[in-house]
């Protein structure tokens, strides 16, 4: 059983996807399946729709932390950070995101401390409702679309794409988690590459 510290959450740990069974297990969905193993590893719940989004304050790396799936589509996520950050007084420095990516191989991760939005709609959306492009992300490489971007980022993945997926999960929530006990830069060396 995990007990939360008392007092509000201090950071946020945004897993984005699409609502709705249509979306599952697609590339879009990656954040989503990542909320879901921590869900799953921990015994948790994450049920309370609140600032549009599912959530839970969780205790995660020594801080009170709230986890969040925006039940928005993904171009629209940033509404549901950017309430939750206001309400809580949270800095985009302790905004984790978790995002597909597909400028990066099938399974690969990579940690950031800030950035553009590379293309995602969903990280675009943040960035404007926080007012700041500096927050870390745990981006997840989903591979190069082989056809239309829309159509392959919400496209399922196949038997083996998901087998990857799987077996990456564990290390995404694990980067996460180092970002907010030692800090993006040791996390970008533990899990970058």
């Amino acid at each position: 059983m995990i007990f939360k510290k008392s007092g509000p959450p201090e950071w946020l740990l945004v897993c984005l996807g699409n609502y709705g069974k249509e979306y599952e297990n697609t590339r879009h969905n990656i954040g989503f399946m990542a909320a879901e193993r921590l869900i799953d590893k921990r015994d948790l719940r994450c049920n309370r729709l609140r600032f549009r989004a599912l959530t839970e304050v969780i205790e995660f790396g020594g801080a009170n932390v709230l986890l969040m799936m925006p039940q928005t589509y993904m171009n629209l996520s940033g509404e549901a950070v950017g309430e939750a950050a206001r309400f809580y007084k949270i800095p985009p420095e302790h905004v984790i995101v978790i995002s597909d990516d597909i400028s990066l191989p099938l399974g690969k991760i990579r940690v950031r401390g800030n950035g553009s939005a590379g293309g995602h709609n969903g990280l675009k959306n943040i960035i404007a409702h926080l007012g700041s492009d500096k927050f870390p992300r745990v981006k997840v490489g989903v591979g190069a679309p082989e056809h239309d971007i829309v159509d392959w980022v919400i496209g399922p993945f196949t038997a083996g794409e998901r087998k990857v997926i799987d077996g990456v999960l564990d290390r995404v929530i694990g980067a996460a988690e180092c970002i907010i006990t030692d800090g993006v830069l040791a996390a970008q060396n533990r899990f970058n590459g």
